[in-house]
């Protein structure tokens, strides 16, 4: 029973610590190229190494971290290799996603859409960044539940993290949320009513956003990326 116990704490810690890195990073609180020391989280956290590490390697799994052989831990960089591919591949699976939801909304889906619309446009006049960011994961998961490929989220999930940092450089410097809003508001108009090119539409217009975010970030930030 001990042997349990102990497995849970450790599991606890891992998960606490997990947590904080991960919003500290994803927040850009700690931006690109920061080197982090295990020893100085465990002290932090009042924990063992252990569960330190066990959380050090959950982000660089998630491409978060970049943690070498005798040289300090540092929170990865951007790649533009990475992040165009991030890109391309929730550009394609959206694509269909969208499509779905359009021929299967029912009147339940759209009063659910225009829901999350409702929850976002104060989130939007308060300009607060992480709840927004927050409430964009849900609308677009609720995208695939009425497209009934919840699945998909998993991967549109995956691909959506590995941008999300330059998701939010650009919300603090370019205000973009009440832009990003409106695209939310055009997607659902199109699924709703059943228009799946004009949701398609829609939704790579939200997509290319990002597209002078990223250019600019690289010409004022070069330090950020790695390739």
């Amino acid at each position: 029973m001990d042997q349990i116990a102990q497995i849970a704490d450790r599991r606890t810690s891992v998960d606490v610590v997990f947590d904080y890195l991960y919003q500290e990073i994803t927040t850009l609180r700690l931006l690109p190229g920061t080197k982090i020391s295990e020893a100085e989280i465990a002290k932090m956290f009042g924990v063992s190494r252990q569960p330190v590490r066990d959380a050090f390697s959950r982000l660089e799994n998630m491409d978060l971290l970049l943690i070498r052989p005798q040289k300090a831990t540092e929170v990865k960089r951007f790649s533009s290799r990475t992040i165009t591919s991030a890109r391309f591949v929730r550009a394609a699976v959206e694509t269909e996603v969208l499509r779905r939801a359009a021929r299967e909304c029912t009147a339940g889906d759209a009063k659910l859409l225009r829901r999350h619309l409702d929850d976002q446009r104060p989130v939007v006049a308060a300009r607060d960044f992480d709840s927004f960011h927050k409430l964009d994961y849900d609308f677009h998961h609720a995208l695939c539940e009425v497209g009934k490929v919840g699945f998909a989220f998993e991967t549109i999930q995956r691909e959506k993290a590995k941008v999300d940092r330059i998701c939010v450089l650009g919300q603090f410097r370019e205000n973009r949320m009440d832009t990003l809003l409106q695209d939310h508001q055009d997607i659902a108009d199109s699924v709703i009513a059943h228009d799946e090119d004009g949701a398609v539409k829609a939704g790579m217009l939200h997509l290319t956003r990002l597209n002078s975010t990223i250019a600019s970030v690289q010409e004022e930030n070069a330090e950020f990326f790695d390739d």
